[in-house]
């Protein structure tokens, strides 16, 4: 991916993003717990960055936390990144799309889940799309 999707306007981003996918993506928003469609999915593919397109988790890192929004162990080498939220009053890690900026969430650490990483990537699904094993060109 170009540097080019970064620089987008907020007018080229809202014709291409719905109204969610403006709010959490751009404006760094989050859907409500339990609603979203990749929190119980159990495809085995790759989630890939609704914004742009790039691959961030293979469904290989998914695992269920109950947190409410889906959760990965870890993410595709280079493809998230990682920026010091103090929003609400907190200091939280957010996790944005490395290609685009496009904001997926927050990962938390030390929580205890028996993981690799003992990290939780907690992802809005409206920041995801899914690529099937099956239909990967």
């Amino acid at each position: 991916m170009s540097n080019s999707t970064k620089t987008k306007s907020d007018g080229e981003w809202r014709a291409i993003l719905s109204p969610d996918q403006f709010r959490i993506l751009r404006q760094k928003g989050t859907e409500p717990a339990g609603t979203g469609r990749y929190e119980n999915f159990k495809g085995q593919g790759v989630y890939t960055c609704v914004g742009c397109g790039t691959p961030l988790y293979t469904s290989a890192t998914k695992f269920a936390s109950g947190c409410g929004w889906p959760a990965f162990f870890d993410a595709i080498p280079g493809a998230v990144s990682r920026h010091e939220d103090r929003s609400f009053g907190m200091s939280r890690t957010e996790i944005t799309c490395t290609a685009c900026g496009g904001h997926l969430g927050h990962v938390f650490k030390g929580e205890g889940f028996d993981t690799p990483t003992d990290e939780r990537h907690c992802v809005n699904s409206v920041s995801l799309n899914f690529v099937d094993d099956d239909k990967k060109p």
